[in-house]
Parts: structure tokens; sequence; C-alpha cells
């Protein structure tokens, strides 16, 4: 996308303002895309890493994101917040195949946008993944599985009605767990999301173990040997 692209004549402005994540670490491509849709009066933020985008994506309205992210494949970080959140979801990026296309669709992106593109066709794009996300009624952000429920709003716990009270780090990793049961999460991508570059083997460990504590049973959280973690489902 041309810098002269970015606020072309003529171009009518959507009739509101959305709140909008751009995951892009190449700095011309951002600086040229968050220039262009503030002009169009959105409220931009910006994310240079997958682990920038899984902590700034809540409250957002709609995700740009390049899959092509330094630390994490955009395909996963797709899947991370889908798993949790209906936010509005684009990818935009160099990855023109079929099958790129497929995979990052069923990742969770609502549209594929292929890398040089022209301002016209995103906002065009943007304007109908966002009348299609708002005729969908709002889920509840809740986690349910048998008497365990987690409420990503409140941050909140709950074993058969009962509360249970847990750290923030604690939180997240129950979260990223039970938001994809029977899945291993590998534990390096766990101490990248939760601790960034202040970690140690042990510290996930020791977390999983008081996580298992409070919860009343290791049955909850499975050890996969040279792997990482999943949740089972009760």
């Amino acid at each position: 996308m041309s810098l002269s692209d970015t606020a072309p004549r003529g171009l009518r402005g959507p009739a509101e303002s959305w709140r909008i994540l751009v995951a892009e670490n190449a700095a011309d491509d951002a600086e040229c895309l968050i220039r262009g849709l503030r002009r169009h009066g959105h409220d931009v933020m910006h994310a240079e890493t997958g682990i920038a985008v899984l902590d700034a994506y809540e409250g957002m309205d709609l995700l740009l994101i390049d899959l092509d992210l330094p630390d994490l494949d955009g395909l996963e970080v797709c899947r991370d917040i889908r798993a949790v959140c209906d936010v509005a979801i684009i990818a935009v990026t160099g990855r023109a195949s079929e099958l790129d296309r497929v995979l990052g669709l069923q990742a969770g992106a609502d549209d594929y946008l292929v890398k040089p593109y022209g301002f016209r066709e995103l906002m065009a794009r943007m304007e109908a993944v966002m009348r299609r996300a708002q005729r969908q009624s709002p889920e509840a952000r809740v986690i349910s599985h048998g008497p365990l429920r987690i409420d990503v709003g409140l941050r909140e716990v709950r074993m058969d009605g009962r509360r249970i009270e847990m750290t923030r780090k604690e939180f997240d990793l129950l979260h990223i767990l039970a938001a994809r049961p029977d899945t291993v999460i590998p534990r390096k991508q766990l101490m990248q999301r939760i601790w960034g570059d202040s970690w140690s083997r042990r510290t996930v460990d020791t977390h999983v173990n008081r996580l298992r504590n409070k919860l009343g049973s290791g049955d909850w959280i499975v050890t996969v040997r040279g792997i990482g973690f999943r949740f089972r489902r009760a």
C-alpha cells in the first residue's frame, strides 16, 4: 500500500469510529496504514509482536493482523483470540497462496487481504466485516467446563459456585489452557505470553501446581512430557 493511497479524495469515511489494533512489525507499512485509518476518524493502536497483540486486543472493535509477526505465528494468534473473543479480524499479509487464505480463515479471520492492496479495498472490507459483526448478538465471555466457570470479563473463577481467588498470572494461565481444552499448549508459548522475557521452567511448574491445588484436583491440567500442558474437559 503506497502512502498516496491512504487518503484518496472522494472516498466516503465510515459512519462511526472504531477502535482498531494494527498488528504489523514493518514500520513503513504500519505508519502508512495507521495514518490512513486515523484520517478516517478511527482510534488506532499499534502492536509489533504477537505477544503485544494478545496483551492489547481486548476492548478493540477490529484487528488488522499481518500473519508474519516476529515472535508468534499470526495464525496461532488468531486462534488464541478467536477461542475467547468475537472481535472482528482481517488478515493483512503477504501470504498469497490459496492454502494460506484457507488457513487464515480457518484460524478465525473474518476476511483475508493480500499485500500489496489499495486503501479503498481495505476500507470496503472493513465496513463489510463490521456490518456482519454488528448484526451478531454479542456472546457472554464465559468459559464453562462442568463445575468450573471462568468469567473472562470479570476475571473471576468459580468452582461449584464458590469463588476461587487467583493471582493475575494464575488467571492468565488458566484462561489460556481452558480456552482450548484438550489442546496441548507448548510450555515455551505459555512462558512467552504470560511472563514475556522474565521466566524460568520452575516458574511455570509452580503456577501449574498452584492452579491444580486451587481447583481441588490435578486432573484439570495434564502435563504432556517434553511439550507442555493441556486442559482436560470435565
